[in-house]
């Protein structure tokens, strides 16, 4: 009985640390693809010089 309660005492302390750095790693991820995304809206939003259609693309 002791044990188990040792046991379960000892697996929730520890995954807590884990619990935040899934938490740190998935805003890290997130961040990245927001970057990206940025990235690509940026560059199509783009038009060559000279050119007033808004459907031209190069």
């Amino acid at each position: 009985m002791i044990i188990s309660l040792l046991y379960r005492a000892t697996r929730a302390l520890l995954s807590v640390p884990a619990v935040l750095l899934c938490r740190d790693t998935a805003k890290d991820a997130e961040l990245l693809v927001l970057r990206h995304e940025n990235a690509v809206l940026a560059r199509a939003g783009r038009r060559p010089a000279g050119c007033s259609s808004p459907h031209a693309t190069r």
